[in-house]
């Protein structure tokens, strides 16, 4: 991705803001390694940037895929993070929606709003955008983070809102919904299922509700994870441990299988589990970010009238959820179970990344 880089232009800088030239970062330094840096604070460099003191932010699965080595399009040296809020330090000239000073929720989605993608609202495939915050121009872990495209990807943050819970609109909640739920055609009485309850796929349940499916199964080797899914609204829970889950979905089902299966892992077993357990004419919704090669088996499913859809979050849904939200009929913070100060986000990688033990969902890491 290339920005066209612009003139040094007037910006408009918040008042009492920072002088510091340098700041704290998360970078991934190699596969399997990161560490805190020292690195130059961010400067505009385009008239549609903005600048932002991150305030809060927290760490994704897909950031532990970039450390594993998963997404060959994030190299090292970067600055890892596409999450958070925080204020408005300064903007380029061509941004008139926001201000410094300005409280602002970021989102993980970068977009133009002109381009061929950014009209069909596909702003993930932005010519000059879509997800490149922590994958291929520096993040959100760090205490300052350039934001191209400001206007269209930055959304003001309501008088009053929680800001922890709001940390969710930036990504996990826009994912299991667009991913998960609109892709997966979920609808009023149909039968979902789940793979995966760890924060994405519960980011689903959540959003699925929206529509009243009759029931919501949800299936996981984790019991700690499994139990708060039932206490988020699933109707039905599998422990997948045994190698049985297929099995026992069937008999749930009436060996007919459930009409959307969502995929939010991201490895083979758990998408082959998806062909296994979807109904004629349903729909595999894939979440997951994939490093491995995965069957399809066309021998069992080429007469089965099913979707398999894939796609990486647009965020033209943020508005829309901002609004439930504000309504008071989703409560994001459920899904955060640790708090870190920035100067302790190794540990807060350690935790997420140790899920298992640590029972951790979502964490917060603030300035």
């Amino acid at each position: 991705m290339t920005l066209m880089t612009m003139p040094k232009a007037a910006t408009q800088d918040r008042p009492g803001k920072s002088e510091t030239q340098t700041m704290k970062a998360l970078v991934y330094q190699a596969v399997g390694k990161k560490a805190v840096e020292n690195r130059p604070k961010p400067e505009i460099a385009a008239t549609t940037d903005a600048i932002v003191k991150i305030v809060k932010t927290t760490i994704c699965g897909t950031d532990l895929h970039i450390v594993k080595g998963d997404l060959a399009s994030c190299k090292p040296g970067r600055i890892l993070g596409h999450e958070g809020v925080g204020i408005v330090d300064k903007v380029g000239p061509a941004v008139t929606a926001f201000k410094a000073g300005d409280r602002v929720l970021i989102s993980c989605v970068s977009a133009c709003g002109k381009c061929v993608y950014c009209r069909k609202q596909m702003y993930s495939h932005c010519t000059t955008g879509g997800w490149i915050l922590g994958n291929t121009i520096d993040g959100t872990q760090a205490e300052f983070v350039r934001i191209p495209h400001a206007d269209n990807s930055l959304y003001p943050i309501p008088a009053g809102a929680d800001e922890d819970a709001l940390v969710m609109l930036s990504d996990i909640l826009p994912t299991g919904f667009e991913c998960g739920v609109l892709n997966g055609k979920v609808e009023p009485g149909c039968t979902v299922a789940i793979v995966g309850s760890g924060p994405i796929g519960l980011a689903a349940l959540l959003t699925a509700q929206f529509y009243s499916p009759g029931e919501i199964i949800m299936i996981d080797l984790d019991d700690n994870r499994l139990a708060v899914a039932k206490r988020f609204g699933a109707t039905a829970t599998i422990n997948s441990t045994d190698g049985e889950a297929v099995a026992k979905l069937m008999k749930m089902t009436g060996d007919r299988g459930v009409d959307t299966a969502i995929e939010a892992v991201g490895i083979p077993a758990t998408f082959e589990m998806c062909e296994q357990i979807v109904a004629a004419g349903g729909t595999i919704a894939n979440i997951g970010v994939h490093g491995k090669q995965v069957a399809l088996h066309l021998e069992r499913l080429w007469d089965r009238n099913i979707d398999i859809t894939t796609r990486l979050v647009d965020t033209a849904s943020t508005p829309m959820l901002l609004n439930i939200f504000k309504s008071g009929k989703i409560d994001p913070k459920l899904l955060i179970t640790h708090h870190f100060k920035f100067d302790k986000i190794m540990d807060a990688y350690e935790t997420f990344g140790h899920a298992a033990d640590t029972k951790a969902l979502k964490v917060i890491i603030e300035a």
